[in-house]
Protein backbone atom coordinates (compact mmCIF):
# COMPACT_ATOMS: atom_id res chain seq x y z
CA UNK A 1 0.00 0.00 0.00
CA UNK A 2 0.98 3.47 -0.89
CA UNK A 3 2.46 4.98 2.71
CA UNK A 4 5.34 6.50 3.38
CA UNK A 5 6.74 6.86 7.51
CA UNK A 6 9.13 9.90 8.18
CA UNK A 7 11.07 8.84 11.03
CA UNK A 8 14.32 10.84 13.05
CA UNK A 9 17.19 8.71 13.53
CA UNK A 10 18.67 10.60 16.45
CA UNK A 11 17.80 13.25 19.12
CA UNK A 12 15.23 15.34 17.02
CA UNK A 13 15.78 17.95 14.88
CA UNK A 14 16.75 15.72 11.67
CA UNK A 15 14.99 17.81 9.08
CA UNK A 16 12.02 15.29 9.02
CA UNK A 17 9.62 18.26 8.11
CA UNK A 18 11.80 19.12 5.71
CA UNK A 19 11.76 15.32 4.01
CA UNK A 20 8.14 14.60 4.98
CA UNK A 21 7.43 17.81 2.62
CA UNK A 22 9.52 16.21 -0.48
CA UNK A 23 7.99 12.87 0.09
CA UNK A 24 4.35 14.31 0.00
CA UNK A 25 5.37 16.38 -3.13
CA UNK A 26 7.37 14.15 -4.98
CA UNK A 27 4.74 11.45 -4.38
CA UNK A 28 1.23 13.45 -5.05
CA UNK A 29 0.36 12.60 -1.45
CA UNK A 30 -3.68 13.11 -0.71
CA UNK A 31 -3.52 12.82 2.87
CA UNK A 32 -0.33 13.60 5.18
CA UNK A 33 -0.81 12.88 8.78
CA UNK A 34 0.99 14.18 12.24
CA UNK A 35 1.37 11.87 15.28
CA UNK A 36 2.87 12.88 18.78
CA UNK A 37 1.88 16.26 20.60
CA UNK A 38 3.78 19.91 20.34
CA UNK A 39 6.50 19.01 22.24
CA UNK A 40 8.50 19.38 19.07
CA UNK A 41 8.33 21.47 15.86
CA UNK A 42 8.87 20.86 12.16
CA UNK A 43 10.15 23.34 9.98
CA UNK A 44 8.81 23.81 6.23
CA UNK A 45 9.22 26.29 3.89
CA UNK A 46 6.23 26.81 1.40
CA UNK A 47 6.34 27.53 -1.87
CA UNK A 48 6.04 31.27 -1.74
CA UNK A 49 9.39 31.36 0.33
CA UNK A 50 7.52 31.66 3.70
CA UNK A 51 9.17 30.11 6.22
CA UNK A 52 6.71 27.89 8.89
CA UNK A 53 7.43 25.98 12.43
CA UNK A 54 4.30 24.28 12.99
CA UNK A 55 4.08 21.93 15.75
CA UNK A 56 0.91 20.79 15.59
CA UNK A 57 0.14 20.86 11.74
CA UNK A 58 2.39 18.68 9.49
CA UNK A 59 4.64 20.85 7.28
CA UNK A 60 4.26 18.60 4.82
CA UNK A 61 0.77 20.26 4.22
CA UNK A 62 2.88 23.21 3.00
CA UNK A 63 3.16 21.87 -0.32
CA UNK A 64 -0.89 21.38 -1.64
CA UNK A 65 -4.23 20.81 -0.77
CA UNK A 66 -3.91 17.46 1.03
CA UNK A 67 -5.96 16.39 3.50
CA UNK A 68 -4.39 17.09 7.07
CA UNK A 69 -5.19 14.49 9.47
CA UNK A 70 -4.60 14.11 13.23
CA UNK A 71 -4.98 10.42 14.46
CA UNK A 72 -5.97 8.95 17.63
CA UNK A 73 -2.44 8.88 18.85
CA UNK A 74 -2.45 12.96 18.39
CA UNK A 75 -1.72 14.92 21.83
CA UNK A 76 -3.94 18.05 20.16
CA UNK A 77 -3.28 21.32 22.15
CA UNK A 78 -6.30 23.56 20.75
CA UNK A 79 -4.26 27.10 21.67
CA UNK A 80 -1.27 25.88 19.20
CA UNK A 81 -3.97 23.96 16.78
CA UNK A 82 -5.91 27.30 16.23
CA UNK A 83 -3.16 29.69 15.69
CA UNK A 84 -1.11 27.62 13.44
CA UNK A 85 -5.25 27.29 11.28
CA UNK A 86 -5.44 30.63 11.17
CA UNK A 87 -1.71 31.55 10.02
CA UNK A 88 -2.16 28.96 7.24
CA UNK A 89 -5.98 29.79 6.33
CA UNK A 90 -6.85 26.02 6.80
CA UNK A 91 -10.17 25.56 5.66
CA UNK A 92 -12.24 23.36 8.28
CA UNK A 93 -13.05 20.62 5.37
CA UNK A 94 -9.54 20.10 4.79
CA UNK A 95 -8.44 19.12 8.17
CA UNK A 96 -9.58 16.12 10.08
CA UNK A 97 -9.45 14.80 13.56
CA UNK A 98 -9.83 11.64 15.28
CA UNK A 99 -12.45 11.87 17.90
CA UNK A 100 -10.31 9.56 20.15
CA UNK A 101 -7.16 11.90 19.93
CA UNK A 102 -6.07 13.47 23.42
CA UNK A 103 -6.53 17.21 24.32
CA UNK A 104 -3.66 19.13 25.83
CA UNK A 105 -4.76 21.61 28.53
CA UNK A 106 -3.61 24.13 31.03
CA UNK A 107 -3.32 21.92 33.52
CA UNK A 108 -1.23 19.42 31.78
CA UNK A 109 1.10 22.40 30.65
CA UNK A 110 1.31 23.57 34.46
CA UNK A 111 1.79 20.01 35.55
CA UNK A 112 5.12 19.46 33.59
CA UNK A 113 6.06 23.12 34.68
CA UNK A 114 5.77 22.23 38.16
CA UNK A 115 7.03 18.54 38.27
CA UNK A 116 10.36 19.67 37.83
CA UNK A 117 11.07 17.78 34.44
CA UNK A 118 12.57 21.05 32.77
CA UNK A 119 15.56 20.89 35.11
CA UNK A 120 15.58 17.06 35.86
CA UNK A 121 15.57 16.01 31.84
CA UNK A 122 15.10 19.24 29.92
CA UNK A 123 11.41 18.56 29.38
CA UNK A 124 9.44 21.49 26.86
CA UNK A 125 6.68 21.17 29.25
CA UNK A 126 4.26 21.32 26.62
CA UNK A 127 2.04 18.97 28.63
CA UNK A 128 2.45 16.45 26.30
CA UNK A 129 3.59 14.03 28.28
CA UNK A 130 1.18 14.76 31.15
CA UNK A 131 -1.58 14.04 28.92
CA UNK A 132 -0.26 10.97 27.81
CA UNK A 133 -0.36 10.23 31.49
CA UNK A 134 -3.58 11.17 32.10
CA UNK A 135 -4.43 8.75 28.83
CA UNK A 136 -2.68 5.92 29.96
CA UNK A 137 -4.06 6.32 33.74
CA UNK A 138 -7.30 5.84 32.02
CA UNK A 139 -9.04 9.00 34.06
CA UNK A 140 -12.57 9.87 32.96
CA UNK A 141 -12.03 13.34 32.98
CA UNK A 142 -9.31 13.08 30.42
CA UNK A 143 -10.97 15.01 27.37
CA UNK A 144 -10.86 13.19 23.79
CA UNK A 145 -10.93 15.44 20.77
CA UNK A 146 -14.18 14.34 20.37
CA UNK A 147 -15.43 16.54 23.37
CA UNK A 148 -13.79 19.63 22.69
CA UNK A 149 -15.95 22.94 21.68
CA UNK A 150 -13.27 24.41 19.16
CA UNK A 151 -11.92 21.31 17.69
CA UNK A 152 -15.59 20.67 16.39
CA UNK A 153 -15.88 23.06 14.05
CA UNK A 154 -13.03 20.26 11.71
CA UNK A 155 -14.26 16.64 10.77
CA UNK A 156 -13.96 14.58 13.53
CA UNK A 157 -14.84 11.10 13.08
CA UNK A 158 -12.89 7.82 12.39
CA UNK A 159 -9.17 9.29 10.99
CA UNK A 160 -8.65 5.30 10.31
CA UNK A 161 -11.91 4.76 8.40
CA UNK A 162 -10.43 7.56 5.70
CA UNK A 163 -7.22 6.50 5.42
CA UNK A 164 -8.46 3.05 4.49
CA UNK A 165 -10.65 4.16 1.87
CA UNK A 166 -7.46 6.27 0.62
CA UNK A 167 -5.39 3.38 0.27
CA UNK A 168 -7.69 1.17 -0.69
CA UNK A 169 -8.02 3.65 -4.11
CA UNK A 170 -4.22 3.62 -3.92
CA UNK A 171 -3.64 7.24 -2.66
CA UNK A 172 -0.42 8.26 -1.05
CA UNK A 173 -0.49 8.56 2.38
CA UNK A 174 2.58 10.01 4.36
CA UNK A 175 3.06 9.53 8.06
CA UNK A 176 5.07 12.40 9.68
CA UNK A 177 6.82 11.13 13.00
CA UNK A 178 7.74 13.07 15.39
CA UNK A 179 11.26 13.50 17.37
CA UNK A 180 13.95 10.85 17.10
CA UNK A 181 14.99 7.29 17.72
CA UNK A 182 17.44 8.63 20.34
CA UNK A 183 14.05 9.99 22.67
CA UNK A 184 12.10 6.41 22.37
CA UNK A 185 10.69 5.89 25.61
CA UNK A 186 10.92 1.36 24.78
CA UNK A 187 14.20 1.70 22.69
CA UNK A 188 16.69 4.48 23.66
CA UNK A 189 19.48 3.33 25.92
CA UNK A 190 19.39 6.54 27.03
CA UNK A 191 16.37 5.96 30.08
CA UNK A 192 15.03 8.36 31.67
CA UNK A 193 16.26 11.05 29.41
CA UNK A 194 13.59 10.26 26.61
CA UNK A 195 10.30 11.59 25.88
CA UNK A 196 7.20 10.23 27.10
CA UNK A 197 6.39 7.48 23.96
CA UNK A 198 7.56 5.30 21.19
CA UNK A 199 9.47 7.31 18.42
CA UNK A 200 9.94 4.43 15.87
CA UNK A 201 8.18 3.88 12.67
CA UNK A 202 6.25 1.15 13.93
CA UNK A 203 4.62 3.11 16.74
CA UNK A 204 3.68 6.19 14.36
CA UNK A 205 1.52 3.13 12.44
CA UNK A 206 -0.06 2.15 15.40
CA UNK A 207 -1.21 6.12 15.94
CA UNK A 208 -2.25 6.70 12.83
CA UNK A 209 -4.13 3.67 12.76
CA UNK A 210 -2.75 2.07 9.77
CA UNK A 211 -0.80 -1.51 9.47
CA UNK A 212 2.76 -2.50 8.87
CA UNK A 213 1.68 -3.97 5.47
CA UNK A 214 0.09 -0.60 4.38
CA UNK A 215 4.07 0.79 4.14
CA UNK A 216 6.12 0.79 1.13
CA UNK A 217 8.38 3.18 1.93
CA UNK A 218 9.88 4.04 5.57
CA UNK A 219 12.18 7.08 5.30
CA UNK A 220 15.03 7.68 8.36
CA UNK A 221 16.38 11.00 8.26
CA UNK A 222 19.24 11.59 10.38
CA UNK A 223 22.10 14.92 10.37
CA UNK A 224 25.69 15.39 10.03
CA UNK A 225 25.95 16.37 13.72
CA UNK A 226 23.08 15.23 16.01
CA UNK A 227 22.01 17.50 18.59
CA UNK A 228 19.74 17.39 22.01
CA UNK A 229 17.85 20.43 23.49
CA UNK A 230 19.81 22.37 25.97
CA UNK A 231 20.19 21.67 29.43
CA UNK A 232 20.19 18.47 31.61
CA UNK A 233 18.43 16.54 28.44
CA UNK A 234 21.01 13.47 28.40
CA UNK A 235 23.95 11.85 27.55
CA UNK A 236 25.52 13.01 24.13
CA UNK A 237 28.26 11.67 22.66
CA UNK A 238 31.43 13.50 21.79
CA UNK A 239 29.50 16.54 22.30
CA UNK A 240 30.88 19.72 21.12
CA UNK A 241 30.03 23.46 21.03
CA UNK A 242 28.77 25.50 18.00
CA UNK A 243 31.61 27.70 17.75
CA UNK A 244 33.33 24.00 16.72
CA UNK A 245 31.12 23.52 14.25
CA UNK A 246 31.12 26.91 13.14
CA UNK A 247 35.02 27.22 12.49
CA UNK A 248 34.62 24.39 10.69
CA UNK A 249 32.29 24.93 8.16
CA UNK A 250 32.66 28.70 7.51
CA UNK A 251 29.63 29.82 9.59
CA UNK A 252 28.86 32.97 10.58
CA UNK A 253 30.42 33.89 14.08
CA UNK A 254 28.02 33.32 16.26
CA UNK A 255 26.03 30.47 14.41
CA UNK A 256 23.81 28.31 16.73
CA UNK A 257 20.84 26.18 16.74
CA UNK A 258 17.66 26.99 19.19
CA UNK A 259 14.94 24.87 19.84
CA UNK A 260 12.15 25.38 17.58
CA UNK A 261 9.28 24.79 20.56
CA UNK A 262 11.51 26.40 23.37
CA UNK A 263 13.84 28.53 21.90
CA UNK A 264 16.89 27.26 24.00
CA UNK A 265 20.07 26.72 22.42
CA UNK A 266 20.57 23.16 21.49
CA UNK A 267 23.59 21.40 23.05
CA UNK A 268 25.60 19.81 19.49
CA UNK A 269 27.72 16.48 19.10
CA UNK A 270 29.78 14.30 16.74
CA UNK A 271 27.84 12.28 14.14
CA UNK A 272 26.92 8.82 16.64
CA UNK A 273 27.04 5.63 14.20
CA UNK A 274 25.86 3.44 16.98
CA UNK A 275 23.03 5.67 17.52
CA UNK A 276 21.99 5.47 14.07
CA UNK A 277 22.95 1.66 13.55
CA UNK A 278 20.52 0.75 16.45
CA UNK A 279 17.68 3.73 14.61
CA UNK A 280 18.01 1.15 11.65
CA UNK A 281 18.11 -2.33 13.41
CA UNK A 282 14.88 -1.12 14.87
CA UNK A 283 13.05 0.64 11.75
CA UNK A 284 14.69 -0.87 8.64
CA UNK A 285 14.58 2.28 6.45
CA UNK A 286 14.16 1.82 2.45
CA UNK A 287 15.50 4.82 2.48
CA UNK A 288 18.30 7.28 4.22
CA UNK A 289 18.50 11.03 4.38
CA UNK A 290 21.59 12.82 5.51
CA UNK A 291 20.96 16.70 6.37
CA UNK A 292 22.77 19.43 7.18
CA UNK A 293 25.86 18.34 4.90
CA UNK A 294 26.15 22.33 4.83
CA UNK A 295 27.66 21.73 8.51
CA UNK A 296 30.57 20.12 6.62
CA UNK A 297 31.13 22.17 3.53
CA UNK A 298 29.32 25.01 2.63
CA UNK A 299 29.25 24.19 -1.31
CA UNK A 300 29.17 20.14 -1.99
CA UNK A 301 32.86 18.86 -2.53
CA UNK A 302 35.29 16.51 -1.36
CA UNK A 303 35.08 16.66 2.30
CA UNK A 304 31.60 16.61 1.82
CA UNK A 305 32.06 13.21 0.05
CA UNK A 306 34.16 11.86 2.35
CA UNK A 307 31.93 12.68 5.06
CA UNK A 308 29.20 10.57 3.30
CA UNK A 309 31.52 8.12 2.29
CA UNK A 310 32.74 7.32 6.36
CA UNK A 311 28.96 7.75 7.81
CA UNK A 312 28.36 4.95 5.19
CA UNK A 313 31.17 2.62 6.60
CA UNK A 314 30.32 3.25 10.25
CA UNK A 315 26.28 2.40 9.79
CA UNK A 316 26.69 -0.25 7.22
CA UNK A 317 24.14 1.32 5.09
CA UNK A 318 24.11 3.41 2.09
CA UNK A 319 22.65 6.88 2.08
CA UNK A 320 20.10 7.66 -0.56
CA UNK A 321 19.53 11.52 -0.09
CA UNK A 322 21.72 14.49 1.04
CA UNK A 323 20.47 17.77 2.17
CA UNK A 324 23.14 20.67 1.86
CA UNK A 325 20.31 23.49 2.84
CA UNK A 326 16.89 25.48 3.11
CA UNK A 327 16.87 24.66 -0.86
CA UNK A 328 18.98 21.98 -1.70
CA UNK A 329 18.71 17.67 -1.77
CA UNK A 330 20.86 15.97 -4.45
CA UNK A 331 20.82 11.69 -4.83
CA UNK A 332 23.83 10.11 -3.81
CA UNK A 333 25.93 9.92 -5.59
CA UNK A 334 27.01 13.01 -7.40
CA UNK A 335 23.84 12.90 -9.16
CA UNK A 336 24.03 16.59 -11.27
CA UNK A 337 20.09 16.97 -11.06
CA UNK A 338 18.56 18.49 -7.46
CA UNK A 339 15.14 18.39 -6.39
CA UNK A 340 13.78 21.74 -5.00
CA UNK A 341 13.33 21.25 -1.36
CA UNK A 342 10.43 23.95 -0.06
CA UNK A 343 11.10 23.02 3.91
CA UNK A 344 14.02 24.14 6.04
CA UNK A 345 15.73 21.95 8.12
Amino acid sequence: MPVSVVVGGQFGSEGKGKVALEFARATGASAVVRVGGTNSGHTGIADNGTKWILRQIPASALWSNALIVLPPGSLIDPEILEREVGALSISPERLVIDARASVITADHKRDEEQGGLVGQIGSTASGTGAALRDRLARRAAHQLAGEHPYLKRFSVESTASILRRMLQERKRVVVEGTQGFGLSLWHSSYFPYSTSRDTTASAFLSESGLSPIDVDQVILVIRTFPIRVGGNSGPLRDEINWQIVADEAKLPKGFEERTSATNRVRRVGRFDATLVRSAIEVNNPTHIVLNHLDYIEKNPGHLAKEFVESVELSIGRRVDYLGFDATKIIRNPNEIDTVRLASAC
